[in-house]
């Protein structure tokens, strides 16, 4: 994920650069050009690599591909879901 998720990304809650959370939900942005691991809602996640439709995470040690417009992808009790993909950033939705 972005080196703004690395850093802004906490254990149980989340906020910071990149990174909008609510109680059991956080939206993170991942610019495209960079990786990086972080812990969302405590559960460790990193970016692998995107294409125009997909994205490849690594979550809990899984690694899921998502679908822009495909439901919710379960893992390690989280739903992750591809919100949106852009030439320069990827936005991911990780909730409980």
């Amino acid at each position: 994920m972005s080196a703004a998720l690395g850093a802004a990304l906490l254990v149980g809650g989340c906020g910071g650069d990149g990174v909008d959370c609510g109680v059991d939900q956080c939206t993170v942005t991942i610019q495209r050009e960079t990786s990086a691991s972080a812990e969302v809602l405590g559960v460790e996640a990193e970016f692998v690599s995107a294409d125009d439709d997909t994205v490849t995470l690594r979550v809990a040690g899984q690694q899921i591909t998502l679908t822009k417009g495909q439901q919710a992808v379960e893992v390690a009790g989280l739903q992750v879901s591809l919100e949106s993909v852009t030439p320069s950033a990827i936005q991911v939705q990780v909730s409980r």
